[in-house]
């Protein structure tokens, strides 16, 4: 059999983070500030992040450098393997070669740490003492859980009501990072007190809890700042190690992936994986099909209006010009709470415009039923997010069985689904609705 896991040594660790925005078509619109609607400067943003990450929200540079001290705890986990699913395409009697970077293998068992750790970093330099944040299905919360516990860095983290009540081990993990975590919405803060009184069994929502949680940052006297897990520029930054590993890792495997795959909630595990490529791809090199999927019952690339809106439901954000199904949209309670964010980050935002990317949505027992295939035949449980990059990545092969293409496909397994067996086990007995 051929050659199954490709793994690169420490010392090939990308020492740069790949900045996509100096190969788009054309620069992105500016972010808005809340109150004056005028485009935001980075004194703007000083009360809310430190300012090596307002810098790297605002640079044009096409790579940026990662510290020594991040690097020394990337080298836990990282590089992440590559994997060529050989059972799989078994499985499928497909003639398609499949490919997955796992990125379950980190710490918090997902990608999140690829952008928790130097947050966390920064933070620190600054001399910031308390980190506010959300968290959907637990993946971001926990990472940053552990990114803060790293640096000696107090963590708060305002958790969606029902993926708070969904997901307890999550949460157990998270406190044992040493995190607090927090039902939102909560009687914390005033976006929350709102959110109960309009309605005592409010689900939550992310874009409610990043209220909360930037709420929180604001109203500390400047002892707290506030960290965010996908979306921004900066934060996709981070996770370019993963392409960038994965573009050595496909050299090493004589290969080269026609299509690309990424679960896309607020957009940081698709660009992590897919941004070097599509960097090439705009740079003159060979071009790449790039999918973002996402849920079905929070379509923001697919049936969202690209337009400004505020990232958060309380209005404390700046506007930033995305694909929005609008800032007050509450999804339905789905297991893959990665994924029911009411945005898209405007560069993933402005390649679908460019269409540089597809988009595809697709519903929760599809994506269930392709993760339990993925199981039984990888040997690994997805995460309910990741579990929609592998359903396209099984349909892909599956149309190539019928044309007879041998087509090269590379997806995300963004994190395992350890945490989430209550989601599997409501599957199969029949719980689960579209």
């Amino acid at each position: 059999m051929p050659q199954t896991k490709f793994l690169l040594p420490e010392d090939s660790l990308p020492t740069t983070w790949y900045n996509l925005v100096a190969d788009l078509p054309k620069p992105l619109d500016p972010m808005l500030h809340p109150g004056t609607r005028e485009p935001i400067t980075p004194a703007d943003l000083q009360a809310l992040f430190p300012q090596e990450l307002i810098s790297q929200e605002f640079t044009t540079e096409r790579t940026v450098d990662i510290p020594g001290a991040v690097l020394d705890l990337y080298k836990q986990w990282r590089p992440s393997p590559l994997v060529r699913a050989h059972r799989l395409e078994k499985a499928l009697d497909t003639p398609a070669r499949i490919y997955f970077k796992n990125e379950g293998v980190s710490p918090a068992g997902s990608h999140k740490p690829n952008t928790a750790i130097p947050q966390a970093y920064y933070a620190k330099q600054a001399g910031i003492g308390r980190l506010t944040t959300e968290t959907g299905a637990g993946q971001w919360g926990s990472s940053l859980a552990l990114a803060c516990q790293y640096f000696g860095i107090v963590c708060e983290v305002y958790m969606v009501k029902v993926s708070y009540d969904q997901k307890p081990y999550r949460r157990g993990l998270m406190q044992t990072f040493g995190a607090s975590v927090t039902a939102s919405p909560s009687e914390l803060t005033e976006a929350g007190r709102a959110a109960r009184a309009a309605d005592p069994n409010s689900p939550g929502s992310l874009g409610l809890a990043i209220s909360e949680a930037v709420e929180a940052a604001l109203t500390s006297g400047g002892d707290a700042k506030y960290a965010l897990g996908s979306v921004l520029n900066s934060v996709l930054l981070h996770q370019t190690i993963i392409g960038q590993e994965a573009q050595l890792q496909m050299e090493m495997a004589e290969a080269y992936p026609d299509i690309v795959i990424g679960a896309a909630g607020g957009g940081s595990n698709f660009a992590g994986l897919a941004f070097p490529f599509l960097g090439e791809q705009l740079r003159g090199g060979r071009p790449v099909r790039a999918i973002a999927v996402e849920p079905s019952s929070c379509p923001t690339l697919t049936q969202g209006q690209y337009d400004y809106d505020f990232g958060d439901t309380a209005g404390l954000t700046p506007l930033t010009r995305m694909h929005t199904l609008g800032h007050d949209f509450v999804p339905p309670s789905i297991h893959a709470g990665g994924l029911r964010y009411h945005g898209m980050s405007p560069i993933v935002s402005a390649l679908k415009e460019h269409d540089l990317l597809e988009a595809r949505a697709v519903p929760q027992t599809a994506c269930f039923e392709a993760g339990v295939t993925f199981a039984r035949n990888q040997g690994i449980v997805p995460a309910p997010e990741s579990t929609h990059a592998v359903r396209v990545a099984i349909d892909e092969a599956l149309a190539c069985k019928e044309t007879g293409e041998e087509k090269t496909i590379l997806f995300s397994l963004s994190g395992h689904g350890h945490f989430d067996m209550p989601a599997y086990i409501d599957y199969f007995a029949g719980k689960l609705k579209d």
